[in-house]
């Protein structure tokens, strides 16, 4: 995907030509379910009805009128985005000539681009063993490369303590002041504990998980004795990946871990945007806006299924 030796403006510049020219085409009235901006004022309460949002539900006043109450926004034009980049180790994982952490670059610049084109405003935050940088949003091309060109100079962490996605989304939070759209990009390798805050965020903006992810994490193959190493604590360990029952045990936690993050983000009702070291980023994107277009007219219609597959 992206040389790591080129700058920011040749990146933008690249993507601009070979993806965000045809996705705006492509796209058309679509642009709108892809980023939905709901306005932060809130207008009024009313009883919930058989179409509305589950996420606008104010838990609070529904649980003192025993009655489910939605909260009723004014639509505001333009978006607020933000970017919630968990960069930490596992991310710099990638089997082949591909990082996660490359796609997960090329992916903010098409879509903090797209964003910024049309009036709108982006922000990022960072994470690595922390929360260790804020790109306040603001719009135009020029904050685009400027939170390029913050990803593209920060050194990889060679070792770290285990990412804790749920301090993340905490300290997340509070710096978000208005209601928004949140990109969550991560590879989800987290500590356990983060799916309660990820359903009080979602319950406030409009969050999006963007899922990164290596072949090679699902599903090793038949490359004899293998020393693999913990991409977050740096632990060493020689496996022997000739041995079938080895590789379907590995192959069976794989589909569990993956079953459990997407059983997480139905149950917060945020949507997901799963990307592979090896897809075709603008084919990964129109099938997102497909999603977004097909959750959304099935909700006005009051036909939200319970979990669809992403």
């Amino acid at each position: 995907m992206s040389d790591s030796m080129q700058t920011p403006e040749a990146l933008l510049r690249r993507l601009e030509w070979t993806v965000i020219r045809r996705l705006d085409g492509m796209l058309h009235g679509d642009y709108r379910s892809l980023f939905r901006g709901s306005g932060i004022d809130l207008a009024d309460l009313r009883e919930y009805q058989f179409h509305d949002d589950v996420r606008h539900i104010d838990w609070n006043v529904t649980a003192r009128q025993q009655t489910p109450f939605v909260r009723v926004f004014n639509e505001e034009r333009d978006v607020t985005a933000w970017f919630l980049m968990d960069l930490s180790p596992s991310v710099d994982f990638g089997s082949a000539a591909t990082k996660k952490r490359a796609v997960a670059l090329e992916l903010v610049a098409v879509l903090a681009r797209m964003l910024t084109s049309h009036g709108n405003r982006v922000g990022a935050l960072f994470y690595g063993n922390e929360v260790d940088t804020v790109i306040p949003a603001r719009g135009g091309r020029k904050q685009v490369l400027h939170l390029l060109h913050k990803m593209m100079e920060r050194p990889e962490l060679k070792s770290s303590s285990a990412t804790d996605l749920q301090q993340f989304l905490r300290k997340a939070q509070p710096l978000m002041a208005r209601r928004s759209m949140v990109f969550i990009v991560s590879d989800f390798i987290s500590t356990p504990g983060w799916n309660r805050t990820l359903v009080q965020l979602a319950q406030r903006h409009d969050v999006v998980a963007v899922r990164l992810y290596d072949r090679m994490e699902m599903e090793l193959p038949d490359l004899g004795l293998l020393v693999v190493q913990d991409a977050e604590t740096g632990e060493q360990l020689t496996v022997d990946t000739h041995d079938p029952a080895f590789r379907k045990r590995f192959a069976n936690v794989a589909r569990y871990r993956e079953a459990a993050l997407r059983l997480a983000l139905s149950e917060a009702g945020v949507d997901a945007l799963e990307l592979g070291t090896d897809d075709d980023l603008m084919d990964a994107i129109q099938r997102f806006a497909d999603l977004r277009k097909l959750r959304s007219s099935l909700s006005a219609g009051g036909m939200m299924p319970h979990h669809l597959e992403h």
